[in-house]
Formats: C-alpha cells, structure tokens, sequence
C-alpha cells in the first residue's frame, strides 16, 4: 500500500514546538512507516521523516514572513494531487481546502477534521462528502450535518513522554495563549490555591497576554517560560503537580491532555468539548465546571494515581493504537 500524508505547512513536520495538526501529520507518518508501509510525505522541505518527503515550500509561512500563506499552501496541496494516481490512497490532514480536488482524482480520500475553525467552512465538507471518508478525533467534534467513516483519537509518540511517579509543588499551563484556552483562568486557580504556575505556550494573542496574563507574571508564582520545544515539554509536563485546563470552548481533542497523562501527569480540565473522552473523571484528573470547582479538585489531587494516568494514556492515545485505528479505516476504503 502507497500512502500519501499531506500535512499543513504552517508550521514544520513534526514541529519544533507549536504545530498540532503538523505533530499528528508526522505521527501518522512515521508510525505507518514503523510498521513498514510505503510513505510519502508532503510537508516543507525542512520537515524530518524517515520515509519520502516531498516539498515545494522550503520552509513552514508561520516561521518565513516572506511566504505568502495561500500561495504556497496552493501550490503545496496541487503538488501531491497533480501525483495521485501514484499512491492507493491518500490521508489528507490540511482541512478543507484539498477536498476540492477529490472529484477530479481517482485515489480515494481519507480526511480527519482535526477541528472546526469556524461553522462557515462545513460546506465545503458537505459538499465533498460523498468523495470523502471523514474521521473525526473525538466523538463530541462530530458535525451533524456531515457522515464520518470513523473516529479515531489522536496518537501520542510515547517514547518522547516520560513517566514521573513524583512530582514537584507546580501546576501548569501548557497551549497556545488564547482566551478560549483559559490561561487568565489558570492562573485565577493557581492563585486561590496558593500554587505556582508555570506557563509555556505560543501567543497567539497579543493584546490578551499584554492586558490578561502579563499584569501577573513576576517569576516568583506565575512564570511564564516561552514556547517550548520537545525536551522542555518533557519535562515540564512530567514534573507538575497538575496541568490545568480550562478551555472555554469545545476542544476538539487537546494534546497537552494526552501527553501529560503519559506523564503520569494528573489534569484538571473544564468539562468542554472532548474532555470527558480524554480525562477518567477522578482517575486521571478531574472534570470540572468553575473556577472554584477547580481549585477543590487541584487540593485533591494527590489522591489520583500517577501511574494509573501513564496506563490509561498508554491504552487510549498512543501512535500504536492510532494507527490501528487508520489502518483500519484504511482497509474499509479500499474494499469499497
């Protein structure tokens, strides 16, 4: 079997730090090729894999002012659909700009909606439907308006997560700084409990880190550390008390929840969207609905077991288990 992966090129695959839909890209990638099939990947130039990458963007447009993010994201998705009929089946992580080409190419489709940015793009994937095999990443980020082949749950490289059975005194934030992540929130709970607060993510807003979240840094109990890479997400994903999620809006999936249970890593997290999929309520975190909610479930957390948190990740989000479940999907198409 001939696969295509076609990742965005917002960002490098898999990232250097931000770059979500990048990191699921390259895990996809490199855990089929692990198991020994045929892939090809479309990413920037400078995206790392062990199978054939193929380019037109030598670098990702969030990380080059010089790109011009339509232009080059064009030409990067006709490059792979100009070769389709090289590959038996093609897994489409770029939203919904490639389907427009799924009426003018033989290969069949696989697409995973790794989020709505917004309702206004469902038409495209109403439209392209029928072309399409859709896979959601959690079953709460279904549109009802669309038909999907399956779900199947982001997968997590587990060898880049280590276990911590003890932790230090630390809660932590770790995403993108954006209202509808909840850092003003996190540091509201970290606050009332009497906790510091580390907190790594990309800015994504401005004027909100400026106005909500740097009135509080003092690096003594809030600490902003940047956005970090890899080995720095390890680490402070395995050391902390709790992580702290308090989404406002639904999420999708959320790697930092993932990951940080495979840490062993408890998480407190605002019952939105994918969380109840993600979190065992009392087990491996607590899903709660206020601030104050949080803050209870944060004095108990040392009831949670560390170790359960590793196992319960391990079973449900690993890259193992996700490409079992691509390959599985795989196979459907085909047989059609």
């Amino acid at each position: 079997m001939k696969i295509a992966i076609l990742s965005p090129i917002a960002w490098r695959t898999p990232p250097l730090k931000y770059g979500p839909w990048e990191q699921v890209a390259s895990n996809i990638a490199e855990g089929l090729i692990e198991q020994g099939y045929d892939v090809t990947l479309f990413a920037t130039g400078n995206s790392k894999t062990k199978g054939k990458l193929q380019s037109i963007s030598e670098t990702a447009y969030a990380e080059n002012p010089d790109i011009e993010p339509k232009v080059w994201e064009c030409l990067h998705i006709s490059n792979l659909m100009e070769q389709a009929k090289d590959f038996d089946i093609i897994h489409n992580n770029f939203d919904f700009l490639p389907l427009s080409y799924s009426r003018l190419i033989k290969t069949p489709m696989i697409t995973t909606i790794h989020g709505f940015s917004s309702p206004k793009i469902v038409p495209v994937f109403k439209k392209y439907n029928a072309n399409n095999s859709y896979v959601s990443i959690s079953n709460s980020d279904r549109s009802p308006e669309l038909d999907y082949i399956a779900t199947v749950y982001n997968g997590i490289n587990t060898d880049c997560f280590t276990f911590s059975a003890i932790a230090k005194d630390y809660l932590l934030f770790f995403g993108r700084i954006h209202p509808e992540k909840g850092t003003y929130e996190a540091i509201q709970i970290a606050k009332k409990s009497k906790r510091k607060l580390i907190i790594s993510g990309l800015i994504q807003d401005q004027a909100y880190f400026d106005t909500k979240i740097k009135p509080f840094i003092n690096n003594e109990d809030i600490v902003y550390v940047g956005n970090s890479g890899p080995a720095e997400r390890d680490q402070l994903l395995g050391n902390a008390f709790a992580l702290l999620h308090p989404v406002s809006f639904n999420e999708p999936f959320g790697l930092s929840v993932a990951e940080a249970m495979l840490c062993g890593t408890p998480v407190v997290a605002f019952r939105r969207g994918s969380m109840s999929e993600l979190i065992k309520d009392t087990k491996t975190g607590y899903l709660v609905h206020t601030i104050d909610e949080a803050v209870n479930a944060v004095n108990n957390i040392k009831s949670i077991d560390r170790a359960y948190c590793r196992e319960w990740a391990n079973s449900k989000f690993s890259r193992k288990k996700m490409i079992e479940g691509y390959l599985n999907v795989y196979k459907k198409i085909l047989m059609k």
